[in-house]
């Protein structure tokens, strides 16, 4: 059963069943070239907030052949929305006036046309991408893609993503499927995590 503390700041609440830290095992299966790679990995995830209306994401995997630390990847979640003067930003600049939509009535606001929420992940990783989805939850269920795909000079070929989180059974479930290295969208990766904090 999903708990969900009352803590948390209200732009928060559709996306309050992510909080904490997830571990479980997943599997990457992709065909790059005449190779296919296939790796079961461990996982631990955290989704987090500091009071403020985003959440902090890290992920961090390991194979579970021999515990060697495999990939890693953090970033912020949050409600897709405009900027209000009540927003800090940009750079260091400070909010001016009251930050918006600080009760459950003023978040149902952002409600969309298909009863869920729009939604927008910024995600970094160590090898020189960086992701922007976009995309919307509903209840207990995220669709994201790729708006925005940014690779340094050195990293390697990657176009598009889509990911699919969900929370079922008491798990959080989720699959990566991607375009790189010169091929089409893909499945790529997916896991299956239990709530540990």
């Amino acid at each position: 059963m999903m708990e969900i503390s009352s803590d948390i700041p209200s732009e928060l609440a559709p996306l309050a069943w992510l909080i904490g830290v997830w571990e479980g095992t997943g599997i990457v299966h992709y065909n790059h070239g005449e190779t296919t790679e296939t790796l079961e990995f461990g996982q631990r995830i955290s989704f987090s907030h500091d009071g403020l209306p985003y959440l902090n994401y890290t992920s961090s995997t390991w194979r579970l052949s021999d515990g060697i630390s495999h990939v890693s990847e953090m970033g912020y979640w949050r409600l897709s929305r405009p900027a209000t003067p009540g927003d800090p930003g940009p750079g260091m600049l400070g909010p001016v006036g009251d930050r918006p939509y600080r009760t459950a009535s003023e978040v149902e606001e952002l409600r969309n046309k298909e009863d869920g929420f729009d939604v927008e992940a910024s995600i970094v990783h160590p090898e020189g991408v960086t992701e922007l989805y976009l995309g919307q939850v509903r209840q207990a269920r995220i669709d994201l893609a790729t708006d925005a795909v940014v690779r340094t000079a050195g990293a390697k070929d990657y176009a598009a993503a889509t990911r699919l989180y969900g929370f079922v059974e008491d798990h959080l479930l989720w699959a990566w499927d991607i375009a790189a290295l010169g091929r089409p969208l893909a499945s790529h990766a997916s896991g299956r995590l239990a709530k540990v904090d």
